[in-house]
């Protein structure tokens, strides 16, 4: 089976691949992963990132942008200022992953706002699309997603984990939901709802090493998986991995432009 699958979320220069990035790589390209794409998290990681693509130039593709975890008051102009650095003096595919996470530090909403809105604004003026982050933060994220709303703004709802109303709303904000392990799970609730929703709205992704799906869930993850992600659609949506693989693979490329 000749698949075409794109893995639109996967963190690959994480600590966790040090001991077997390579064979990591070859297991996700064996399996019918062509694509990753890979999103920042703040400055540190830059240089890694820059020479995985240098080592998988047809395979792997970069965003730019400062992950709310890493929006601190004590280094909010330098890392902002990284990322605007880089986005005007290179080429990235997407601005990412930015967004609101509530989870962890509420204390930083009012920066995490800030920076969320203009990494929108960098996006829309360069003509790249976003890849969101939104934990704990639904109002919040909507909330800046509208006040920003224009032809100019789309995306990705990354590891979208909402309720149907939710997945409209960001439908309508021009956002694709990138759909992964989560979708898997007993109580991931969204398969429940999915098959209700257009497969032409519909990416695929890992967050590798993250949230790995049924049957690795609790283990590492890794691109590979992004074929357990795409048979658990493929259940759902009553259609072949094929189709899923073409058809959410056509949908990345509206959103990267590759």
């Amino acid at each position: 089976m000749n698949l075409n699958l794109t893995d639109t979320h996967t963190h690959l220069y994480s600590e966790e691949f040090e001991g077997d990035r390579d064979e990591m790589m070859q297991r996700a390209l064996h399996a019918g992963v062509k694509r990753f794409f890979v999103p920042a998290i703040d400055s540190t990681y830059t240089s890694k990132m820059v020479a995985l693509e240098a080592q998988y130039p047809e395979n792997v593709f970069l965003m730019m942008g400062l992950h709310p975890c890493y929006v601190k008051p004590e280094t909010f102009e330098v890392e902002m200022a990284h990322v605007e650095k880089e986005l005007f003096s290179r080429k990235y595919y997407a601005v990412g992953e930015i967004g609101i996470d509530l989870y962890w530090d509420k204390s930083t909403l009012e920066f995490q706002k800030k920076a969320f809105k203009q990494q929108i604004q960098w996006a829309k003026q360069l003509g790249l699309g976003i890849n969101i982050h939104c934990r704990d933060a639904f109002d919040e994220v909507f909330e800046v997603l509208e006040s920003e709303y224009d032809d100019k703004l789309y995306g990705i709802f990354h590891c979208f984990t909402g309720d149907f109303a939710q997945a409209q709303r960001a439908i309508n904000l021009n956002m694709k939901l990138g759909i992964g392990g989560v979708a898997t799970f007993k109580n991931g609730k969204i398969d429940q709802f999915l098959r209700e929703i257009d497969l032409e709205n519909i990416v695929l992704e890992t967050d590798s090493p993250y949230l790995a799906p049924v049957p690795k869930r609790g283990k590492r993850n890794e691109s590979a998986y992004t074929l357990l992600v795409a048979n658990k659609l493929a259940e759902i949506y009553g259609c072949s991995v094929e189709e899923i693989a073409n058809v959410t693979t056509a949908n990345s490329k509206t959103i990267f432009g590759i």
